[in-house]
């Protein structure tokens, strides 16, 4: 009988997205694996947690839940024997960023309200409500901006049309007087 432990260290683990599962059996740079990979990330999978329903999970839901962490590694990182990884596609990717810089927001916000005293939650959902019609307000100014532009652009090429210089023939009539 042999040593299966001996052999899991001496091999790395690559988990794609669809399931499967490559074993490599020496170190390699991320970035061989990113161009093995096009449109993926090489990510190294910290830990593994399973939440039971009793835990915090939807009541109806009779499946555990299980939640990942991960540490994304840089093109120029190299992949150690005995490590698991993964592959993250780059919409995943950008989807954490978005996540990490929403939650970002969220802290400053919750700090601000701290340091100027508790804000009730009027004064919270107002203060929602504000942030939305300020998006709202520079969503619809890029828009008459843009809208603008094109009349501006319409406008002048007409302009120049009509501004180029064209013959002006008087009638000549043909019978002579």
């Amino acid at each position: 009988m042999g040593n299966c432990q001996a052999i899991d260290n001496a091999s790395l683990v690559i988990q794609h997205p669809n399931g499967k599962i490559d074993k490599l059996y020496s170190p390699v740079s991320a970035t061989e694996i990113m161009k093995m990979n096009p449109g993926h990330y090489v990510a190294l999978l910290l830990t593994t947690t399973l939440y039971s329903a009793k835990d915090g999970a939807p009541a109806n839901n009779n499946t555990p839940l299980r939640i990942t962490r991960i540490k994304l590694l840089r093109p120029n990182d190299t992949l150690v024997l005995g490590h698991v990884y993964r592959l993250v596609t780059n919409q995943e990717v950008m989807k954490g960023l978005w996540a990490k810089k929403q939650a970002k927001l969220q802290q400053q916000h919750k700090s601000k309200t701290e340091k100027n005293g508790n804000m009730t939650e009027k004064q919270t959902s107002d203060f929602e409500a504000q942030l939305r019609k300020t998006d709202v307000k520079k969503t619809s100014q890029v828009k008459q901006e843009r809208q603008r532009s094109r009349n501006n652009t319409a406008v002048n090429s007409g302009a120049s049309k009509s501004k180029s210089w064209q013959p002006a023939l008087k009638s000549i009539s043909e019978a002579g007087s």
